[in-house]
């Protein structure tokens, strides 16, 4: 890993004008320095036995690094040539990126930044999935890393003690659900530090065993912390956060300045056009149910489903490649390191399915994350959608696509620290979507499953800005016509209209909470590359092609919902 005090990426942030390129490598070189469990995910060997700085200083270190790469940015020349381009689309991203990430950061939204996905605690655990494990050298790095994590979870309260002075703090629903989270991971060996211990080599488990005990009683610390002295200051909070606050946050996970109320509007439009298309397909399944929920829930109780964890994890592998024999030199072209992804068994605790990419290299390949939640039985009418959307053609196809290209087209910044919410939800959501019209929800149970997907993201549309801002519920709407959104409200619709539990519900209500912003992109990214894909045909005419279209837009790497339209109409 390099030095950035000393090498020549420093040259790039401080000295003379470069290219946008350099200047985005030298800030990636520099930013894994700050935060090294990217740098694991990339893969930098250096890395895997750190973790990053999360208290004022740490996130005050960050800020510095992204006003000094704008700088550079600022002082960066135009390049001529077949290269203008990409040097084109790396600034316009790294531009927007940094200055959404030093408007958060002005803002203090570091300083009560909880939630139940995407913050530092959950973060950190993370780090620990995708850590190699081949080596006595590589459970070196582990147990390093553990060592690591009381300070890491004591910068984070010192960050979050930080707010408590500046306010507003976080809304007490996310308060409470990490909280809980935390308390889950102590009590439960398999969701904890714990099993890293039991699982290394022999020699090395005694000093594993004791970093995994302190990292576990740093959570425990963390807990009594947030239950103690956060919660009661949290109480009196709103749970919403109010418009400004949402447009930082809509701008940051969507790389956009939206229209809300437009936004709104075309999630309730989505939601009649989708109910519609469920109530034909619920009739396929159960021809006398009296709505899709009703279809769904014979499909949980008596459809097709497997039993056991492992053979549902062997039967998803084996879907993935099927659906890459299938899809590929057809619907697009899949380079070799790209046709390897793994399925596997999420840790305990993981409520939703999710995929990391690979590593540069492609040592670590993209892998996609069956959450288990004790079950025994997987009904299969619930899966297919999902892992259309996690691996291939979605989330997969396009991150691994990025990480190949990465090397002639793009930065690494482009291919990972760069990405934009909006963009890679969308696509994922794009990707359900294209395999219907491609076909392949040819089974009925399979095809509602995808339906009831597409309904989920469109009711966090509506749930999350309506919540957040306190809109008003349509007058012509089957639930509610004339409420105003309130927590309470968005738990009662979203369980009318959902087949899974009502725990899950629950969480999905507080996900909302605590990420402002980020539930809307897969409807909305969704849209933008749909109207991506029909400017380009619109261009070209008759000699649009699908699949050229579709390898030359998963190549451009990220880009914001601002932009994505304009740049796929160009291709």
């Amino acid at each position: 890993m390099p030095d950035t005090d000393t090498d020549t990426s420093t040259v790039a942030l401080t000295g003379a004008a470069t290219t946008p390129r350099a200047v985005a490598e030298a800030h990636m070189d520099a930013l894994v320095v700050l935060d090294p469990i990217l740098g694991g995910y990339l893969g930098e060997a250096d890395c895997n036995g750190q973790l990053p700085d999360y208290s004022p200083d740490g996130h005050a270190a960050r800020a510095e690094l992204a006003r000094r790469t704008l700088q550079a940015l600022d002082r960066a020349g135009t390049v001529p040539g077949a290269t203008a381009e990409s040097e084109r689309l790396c600034a316009r991203l790294l531009r927007e990126r940094l200055n959404s990430e030093l408007t958060l950061y002005d803002a203090g939204e570091h300083l009560r930044r909880i939630a139940t996905l995407g913050s530092p605690l959950q973060l950190v655990r993370k780090a620990f999935t995708l850590a190699p494990t081949r080596t006595p050298n590589d459970w070196d790095a582990i147990r390093r890393r553990l060592d690591q994590v009381p300070a890491a979870l004591r910068g984070y309260r010192d960050s979050l003690a930080a707010g408590l002075d500046h306010g507003p703090t976080a809304g007490p629903a996310a308060v409470t659900a990490v909280i809980g989270q935390l308390d889950t991971w102590i009590a439960d060996e398999a969701g904890g530090f714990r099993p890293l211990a039991s699982t290394g080599p022999e020699p090395q488990r005694p000093a594993l065993t004791a970093a995994a005990a302190r990292a576990t009683r740093a959570l425990h610390e963390l807990s009594m912390w947030l239950r103690n002295t956060y919660a009661p200051r949290a109480s009196e909070s709103p749970d919403a956060v109010g418009r400004d606050r949402y447009l930082l946050w809509s701008r940051h996970h969507n790389g956009t300045d939206l229209d809300l109320e437009e936004a709104y509007a075309y999630g309730w439009s989505e939601y009649h056009r989708l109910l519609a298309e469920m109530r034909d397909a619920a009739r396929q399944v159960l021809p006398d149910a009296v709505d899709p929920r009703q279809a769904l829930e014979h499909l949980g109780d008596h459809g097709e489903a497997i039993e056991g964890a492992e053979q549902a994890r062997e039967w998803l592998q084996s879907l993935t490649e099927r659906t890459i024999e299938a899809l590929d030199g057809v619907h697009f072209d899949f380079a070799a390191p790209v046709r390897r992804v793994e399925t596997s068994l999420a840790p305990a605790g993981t409520t939703a399915a999710y995929y990391t990419g690979p590593s540069q290299d492609f040592a670590r390949p993209g892998r996609t994350w069956l959450p288990v939640l004790g079950r025994s039985r997987f009904p299969v009418h619930d899966l297919v959608s999902t892992w259309y959307h996690e691996g291939v053609p979605g989330h997969h196809l396009q991150v691994a696509q990025w990480t190949h290209v990465a090397a002639t087209r793009l930065t690494r910044f482009q291919a990972s620290a760069g990405v934009v919410n909006g963009n890679v939800e969308g696509w994922a959501l794009y990707a359900e979507r294209l395999m219907d019209e491609l076909g392949f929800f040819h089974d009925p149970a399979h095809r509602l499953g995808y339906l009831q997907a597409q309904m989920q993201r469109t009711m966090r549309l509506v749930v999350d800005i309506g919540m957040h801002l306190r809109l008003r519920i349509p007058a012509d709407a089957p639930y509610g016509p004339g409420q105003r959104w309130t927590p309470e409200v968005a738990g009662s619709f979203l369980r009318d209209n959902h087949p899974h539990p009502g725990a899950f519900v629950d969480s999905e209500v507080v996900r909302y909470l605590s990420l402002p912003g980020q539930a809307i992109g897969y409807k909305l990214g969704e849209r933008q590359w749909l109207r991506g894909r029909e400017a380009a045909r619109a261009r070209r005419g008759a000699g649009f092609d699908a699949k050229s279209w579709h390898m030359a837009a998963l190549s451009q790497g990220s880009l914001g919902l601002d932009d994505l339209v304009e740049e796929l109409a160009r291709l």
